[in-house]
């Protein structure tokens, strides 16, 4: 176990011992809306096979990946996360190509394999905040998605509709220029 994790779980051992309910709440709740690396296992798995070795965030040559500290309960101690309005994932799918364990597979760099194989999560466009579906062209989702066409497409004014193919790199809700965005990706940690 490397020694940074070794501390924070002492420390974050002592804290829920010290408020059990806080650490319960935190484990079951998490704090943020976060995407794990493409093609990573469903939670549950993907957290039994993570070493937490820092890897996947190394080699990320867009520097999406961060890591946990206690924010998001003891179980997620230094696992991998991307928060697709600070930075989406360019899909290079890298990550897998070093994960010890497994617990981000290895996928080739095809859209084919990438659509079949990487399920971070899925956009969802908000039609009352989106500038087209309020009769201002945009667009700018469309243009940001690796997956044009496959994933996204747009329609009259260029209204972004998402289809079944997205699979939630978070690269669209980083470029939406709405505040709120208009179109975020919804998580998929099955």
């Amino acid at each position: 176990m490397q020694r940074r994790t070794f501390i924070k779980s002492i420390v974050a051992s002592s804290a829920a011992m010290a408020t059990p309910g806080v650490a319960r709440s935190a484990r079951n709740q998490p704090s943020m809306r976060y995407l794990r690396p493409p093609g990573a296992w469903a939670e549950e798995e993907f957290l039994s096979r993570c070493i937490r070795c820092g890897q996947c965030g190394e080699i990320c040559p867009n520097r999406c990946i961060s890591y946990f500290g206690l924010e998001n309960g003891l179980a997620s101690i230094d696992t991998p996360y991307i928060i697709p309005r600070d930075k989406g994932c360019i899909l290079c799918m890298k990550c897998g190509d070093v994960c010890p364990t497994g617990a981000i597979p290895p996928i080739e760099r095809t859209a084919e394999a990438i659509i079949g194989g990487v399920k971070m999560g899925k956009a969802r466009v908000d039609e009352r905040l989106c500038l087209s579906f309020q009769g201002k062209t945009c667009g700018v989702c469309y243009r940001a998605c690796p997956l044009q066409d496959v994933a996204i497409y747009v329609g009259l004014l260029e209204q972004p509709h998402v289809t079944d193919k997205c699979v939630g790199c978070g690269l669209c809700e980083r470029s939406c220029i709405q505040m709120p965005q208009a179109i975020r990706i919804i998580p998929d940690h099955g």
